[in-house]
């Protein structure tokens, strides 16, 4: 070690560049008030330094030069966060460009007049800030990446006697070299910050400035993957002026397609294995000859860029459909992918803290000399000045930690991008990717055929002159063969049955012009054999995925079979997605329809998923489903209010009564929503408000978009049926039926009543800032009024003799022919149990008050039979029956079935449930 060593501290007097600065610029540090430095001393500096004679240009220069000495005081004697740092030098680079942009145009104004567009409206110029600027990242030695877009094409206003007129094309091209002469020469005061150009369209060899219809037609046509990895992080950060302008949004309406694509787009796996494979080119190449230069703690393995790539390519792929993922910083991007279960908390925690860790030494690196490198210094002193500013006795503790981080961050992403182990710790981001065989890929389809068993040669031969086949591209072709091949192989090894494999032939091919999910399920192995192994359990699985193909990424994660519904959860990642789209202006009707349908099929193919695995009852499919349901009506109810144009209050007194299988918690795939919409509201606007606003919701839930539909909505049930309001006051509600006045509710229709529920209401809807919810009467009243209902005096024999005659109508409209047994209306099915449920509710629960709840079929009979009004046994005999029939016919619906079986397979459960029908219709009165 150099002899000097001894004496180094942890000083930021020790850096050349600080010294430097001490010896130009010592009476000029009290310019910059005391702390950290923000936009507001920022101005205060500048001005300082006006007032002191300089002009723009050197003032923003010699401003520079304060707030990174600053700096290095707060990073290197006060371990200020990484985020002080990083916020200055952005602000700086925010305050310089505005300042400079505003000089440059008032400059070529006096000249040419203002840009106008095509209609004379004045024309706006975008500094779009690229790469670190963007994220707010900046480190004290960077150079800035920019891109000049300009709001129109047309020509200047001129001189008030015609003279001066150019095309705003050459006006805003003048204004990029006047902006950089005031930023990015060198001068007596050196530069304020190096400006790269490189990012816009066509590089080097484009224009200075675009304006925005050229941008778009460039991302529509030539925009590279890799660009869409630089436009990630793009955001307008000067003039300052213009950011919360709504012109910007027109800019955004262009990027934001271009960067995030409609589907999860694991295509973009390759193009950032080309990108990062020509940057470690480079690197190598850089410093052959020049060991020293490999130690690179941006650009080397292990290093910063990996960390960027790692959370952008998550980004990308995913921020198509999950929008609460974009964002620019690096560290909060970390964490919005741990809380989308992308990577574990563990996994982000590391990446975070190596992030951290590597752009602190980055910094020291650049305060020494003020140089843009990322290379660790090869003086001994240099390297324990670093060591000691970062909190570290010597350097070999400083290097120990520095390779531990870079050794988890190149794993990480070797594993992102191709190794064997699962990525991110818990399978979700991970890739596996493997190769279909040693043997090169076929490249025709005869080739193809070849190779694998007759049943797939069979009918991957079908697929010559098959017109999607032959307009692949070669790389999407190449794929497609791949994963035949790796299906092939999986056959014949006995991982994957041959059903599967040729319903995985039938569903991939209406699929093949999506040719993100070829690239999908080659970058994830794990989630081609389990999409294989859902396909081959049952028929209608294949069916739902063929009509929402994008939900095959959800079996990437190992908690899809793990967990349960959560309600909470759901809404609250719902909850992110709207800010995420409100924040940039995407929040349109269309937009929320699709993130609606998107996050239900989801979450219905998670509950498929263990279903289908063995991993979850019948029972607690219908729960999850149901609860489902109600959190799908609860934020669809509340968007469409707050979207209601002629609302009335901030939060509508209203209520939603679910019937049915949704009444009473047991909905099935795919089943319709039986529902009563009514309002507690006096204002005399109330009907007409709660008439638009219900048609709005019944929209929202059945309107077909390109991502299906949610439900469809049956409200035969409201009072008066199909003729009645589509939305009635509660009292009406109450009224008919309990059968006060003239108009009244039928005893179907109080059958029905058994298994209401009041699904939601006013204390669901969020309350105006700062007032708690108090309405829970609507819910209360409902309850009385149920409650009212089903233990009203009845008259026992013509109930019995009503609901008889009703279970006649239901079972001649369902016949069953060739002596089988269905198990849903033959004598015996379940029509029987819920028909026999329903008499005993209406004509006993005044009486026996535990069967007022609606809490099933199964737990009500139970009560019935331990309050002595069953039989011993009958009662538990029947909800095992019942129980049992739900099941036999579920698997038949998962397989697309009829329920109708020999009668031998369901022989004991029909006779239990005959022995229930009996027990309770034939009974004396």
């Amino acid at each position: 070690m150099a002899d000097n060593a001894v004496n180094v501290s942890s000083s930021a007097r020790y850096s050349r560049f600080y010294q430097r600065l001490h010896r130009r610029y010592d009476s000029w540090f009290d310019v910059l008030p005391p702390g950290a430095p923000d936009k507001a001393l920022m101005e205060q500096a500048l001005a300082g330094l006006r007032q002191r004679g300089m002009d723009l240009s050197a003032s923003l220069r010699v401003l520079r030069q304060l707030v990174v000495e600053r700096a290095m005081v707060l990073d290197c004697e006060q371990q200020a966060p990484l985020d002080v740092v990083t916020r200055a030098v952005t602000e700086l680079a925010e305050l310089a460009l505005d300042r400079a942009c505003a000089q440059a145009r008032a400059d070529l104004d006096a000249r040419h007049g203002a840009p106008r567009g095509p209609d004379g409206q004045p024309v706006q110029l975008w500094v779009i800030g690229m790469g670190k600027l963007g994220a707010r990242e900046l480190n004290v030695s960077s150079d800035i990446d920019l891109i000049y877009v300009y709001e129109h094409d047309g020509e200047t206003a001129g001189q008030s006697d015609g003279r001066g007129v150019i095309s705003n094309h050459e006006y805003f091209a003048r204004v990029v070299k006047g902006i950089y002469s005031l930023i990015g020469d060198t001068t007596e005061h050196g530069f304020v910050f190096r400006v790269d150009l490189a990012l816009r369209p066509n590089g080097n060899s484009g224009a200075a400035a675009v304006s925005l219809a050229s941008l778009e037609e460039y991302l529509q046509i030539h925009g590279r993957e890799w660009e869409r990895f630089a436009w990630l992080k793009s955001r307008v950060v000067a003039p300052l002026a213009c950011i919360q302008s709504p012109n910007v949004q027109a800019l955004r309406g262009v990027v934001l397609p271009f960067v995030f694509r409609r589907y999860l787009d694991y295509a973009v796996f390759d193009a950032l294995r080309v990108l990062h494979r020509q940057i470690r080119e480079h690197a190598a190449k850089r410093s052959a000859g020049h060991p020293e230069r490999a130690n690179d703690v941006k650009l080397s393995r292990g290093g910063i860029r990996e960390i960027e790539f790692i959370v952008q390519l998550l980004q990308v792929v995913r921020g198509g459909q999950f929008p609460e993922l974009r964002c620019r910083p690096t560290l909060e991007a970390l964490q919005r992918l741990a809380r989308a279960d992308l990577m574990s908390q563990d996994i982000a925690r590391a990446l975070g803290e190596a992030y951290t860790f590597l752009r602190r030494v980055e910094h020291r690196i650049q305060y020494l000399d003020d140089q843009q490198t990322h290379v660790l210094p090869t003086r001994d002193d240099d390297l324990l000045w670093i060591a000691k500013t970062m909190g570290y006795a010597d350097a070999c503790a400083f290097l120990h930690q520095l390779d531990e981080h870079r050794e988890l961050v190149a794993q990480e992403f070797d594993t992102l991008l191709g190794g064997d182990a699962p990525q991110c710790g818990n399978g979700r981001c991970g890739t596996a990717r493997t190769a279909a065989g040693s043997a090169p890929t076929p490249r025709e389809i005869e080739d193809l055929i070849e190779l694998l068993p007759p049943a797939l040669a069979g009918q991957v031969a079908d697929w010559r002159g098959n017109a999607r086949i032959a307009g692949l591209r070669d790389e999407a072709r190449t794929r497609l063969f791949r994963l035949v091949e790796r299906t092939s192989q999986w056959v014949e090894g006995g991982q994957v049955s041959e059903e599967a494999a040729k319903r995985f032939l039938q569903w991939l091919e209406p699929l093949l012009r999506r040719e993100s999910y070829l690239a999908l399920l080659l970058e994830r192995p794990a989630v081609h054999e389990r999409l294989l192994h859902l396909l081959g359990a049952a028929r209608w699985p294949a069916r739902y995925l063929q009509q929402h193909p994008g939900v095959i990424d959800e079996l990437a994660s190992d908690a899809i079979l793990k967990e349960r519904f959560v309600a909470a959860d759901f809404e609250h990642e719902l909850a992110l997605r709207l800010a995420a789209l409100q924040s940039t202006g995407e929040d349109d009707d269309e937009t929320l329809l699709n993130l609606l349908r998107r996050a239900h099929h989801a979450e219905v193919f998670r509950t498929l998923a263990r279903d289908v695995e063995g991993r979850i009852t019948v029972e607690q499919v219908a729960d999850d489903l149901s609860a489902l349901a109600d959190s799908i009506l609860r934020v669809t109810a509340q968007w469409c209010w707050a979207r209601l144009k002629n609302r009335h209050r901030d939060s509508p007194q209203f209520g939603i009564i679910g019937y049915g299988k949704l009444g009473g918690k047991e909905l099935g795939y795919g089943s319709d929503l039986d529902i009563v919409f009514v309002f507690d509201d006096e204002d005399e606007r109330a009907p007409e408000v709660y008439a638009a606003f219900v048609r709005k919701l019944i929209n929202w839930l059945t309107v077909k978009t390109g991502e299906g539909d949610l439900f469809e909505i049956d409200t035969a049930l409201r009072p008066n049926g199909n003729s009645g309001l589509l939305v009635t006051s509660f009292e009406s509600y109450a009224n008919y039926q309990q059968r006060r006045g003239s108009n009244t509710a039928w005893t179907w229709e109080h059958q029905a009543m058994t298994r209401a529920r009041f699904v939601l209401g006013s204390p669901d809807f969020p309350p105006p800032p700062g007032q708690l919810p108090t309405d829970m009467k609507l819910r209360e009243r409902f309850d009385a009024v149920r409650e009212a209902v089903i233990t009203a005096p009845r008259d026992a024999a013509a109930l019995r003799a009503e609901i008889v005659a009703m279970r006649e109508r239901v079972r001649s409209a369902h016949p069953v022919r060739g002596g089988l047994f269905d198990v849903k209306h033959s004598p015996g099915g379940m029509v029987d149990v819920e028909f026999a449920v329903q008499f005993l509710v209406l004509s006993q629960s005044a009486a026996h008050a535990e069967l007022i709840a609606n809490v099933g079929n199964i737990a009500l009979l139970q009560r019935a039979e331990d309050a002595g009004l069953l039989p011993a046994g009958v009662g538990h005999a029947a909800a095992r029956a019942y129980r049992e029939l739900r099941r036999l016919q579920h698997v038949a619906r998962l397989d697309e079935r009829s329920g109708q079986l020999p009668p031998e397979q369901a022989a004991a459960q029909r006779d239990a449930v005959l022995a229930l029908w009996n027990a309770v219709f034939a009974a004396e009165n």
